[in-house]
């Protein structure tokens, strides 16, 4: 389904008594004109606060010593690759104007599991196989519960979420778990190539794979069809129940993804973890509407916002600040992802009725 074919459909939707030119301005919104500065400054701030960010820590002189270094961004780009992956879980049902505050529980439920599978003794592949079918299980719950029941997602996935923090605590007791994890699994968390650690490679082309869904398949088409008018989406003829389903199966399945590669990461599995990745791949993945492709979520501004938040987090780490500022931005990067989205949507949609 083309946008054409969704404005035909809101376009048989007016009431007959309008005039022809107002259904022609349903099809064919003339758009504000617009200085070619303000739409790059529109789509690019966030890369421009990026660059301030890394130039900033680098001049500051607490941190000038050690931000700039081999080192730090081995540190920030290994451990935000797992949180780009769950951030980009999150992102696919956001595209369908809905939310899920289950990923970072998925994450945290599929590191548990794994390094508990561990140490019994199972072999890389059943753990491998274990984890999946975790995410592919906590994804068909969600997808029936929101399609099929008809419960909203933000309840349905914060419940799920806590039923999930309920299952880890009895797993590991409230301790972590760091035994028998596997030489070679931990080495491949660790490793690097090129300078740059394997999992940031994996998430690179993770990230591909979903930008291509997203932009150069009927799929992805679809799906921001549906986010922008899920009736007129409906009234075409797209299965919009299956639709919005396959987004919360794809969000577990990548978050628990970003769970086993987490275990690999830290050798060892935080029962607590998947609080603190929920609010920060939210927090990526609302922002990436502000950057890139402005007004719609976009992989590429989400990696932009997921670095962004790593950087300052890093610098601020590094010179001192104590462990609740993180949590501070995090939380003030989800308002103000959440708030930009919202007014950059209003901006553009009011540009179409110009």
């Amino acid at each position: 389904m083309t946008e054409i074919e969704v404005n035909r459909a809101e376009s048989q939707r007016l009431p007959a008594h309008l005039p022809s030119t107002a259904v022609d301005a349903t099809r064919r919104p003339i758009p504000r004109r617009e200085s070619r500065l303000g739409v790059l400054a529109e789509r690019y701030a966030l890369v421009v606060l990026l660059i301030a960010v890394v130039v900033f820590f680098s001049l500051y002189p607490p941190t000038s010593g050690t931000f700039l270094t081999l080192a730090n961004f081995r540190v920030v780009l290994g451990t935000q690759g797992v949180l780009a992956i769950v951030a980009l879980g999150a992102l696919i049902p956001l595209i369908a104007n809905q939310w899920d505050l289950s990923v970072g529980a998925v994450a945290g439920l599929s590191a548990v599991s794994v390094a508990s599978l561990f140490s019994q003794n199972v072999p890389l592949w059943g753990v491998l196989l274990a984890a999946m079918i975790a995410g592919l299980t906590v994804g068909f719950v969600n997808a029936l519960l929101v399609t099929k029941v008809g419960t909203s997602a933000v309840i349905t996935t914060l419940g799920i979420a806590g039923v999930i923090a309920g299952a880890v605590t009895q797993i590991t007791g409230g301790k972590s778990q760091v035994a028998n994890i596997p030489a070679e699994f931990r080495a491949f968390g660790s490793g690097s190539v090129f300078g740059l650690p394997y999992v940031f490679w994996v998430m690179l082309v993770v990230a591909a794979g979903v930008h291509y869904l997203l932009s150069h398949t009927p799929y992805g088409r679809y799906l921001y069809a549906f986010g922008s008018n899920p009736e007129a989406a409906r009234l075409v003829g797209l299965k919009t129940s299956l639709l919005l389903g396959s987004t919360f199966v794809i969000a577990s399945v990548l978050a628990a993804s970003g769970g086993l590669l987490l275990v690999a990461r830290s050798g060892g599995a935080d029962p607590r973890v998947g609080e603190s990745l929920t609010m920060a791949a939210l927090a990526a993945a609302f922002l990436s509407a502000a950057s890139i492709k402005p007004g719609r979520y976009n992989v590429g501004g989400m990696l932009v916002a997921m670095l962004l938040l790593a950087f300052l987090n890093s610098g601020l780490n590094l010179a001192g600040a104590p462990p609740f500022v993180s949590q501070y931005v995090n939380g003030a990067a989800l308002i103000v992802g959440v708030a930009l989205a919202v007014i950059i949507g209003r901006r553009r949609r009011q540009r179409g009725k110009l």
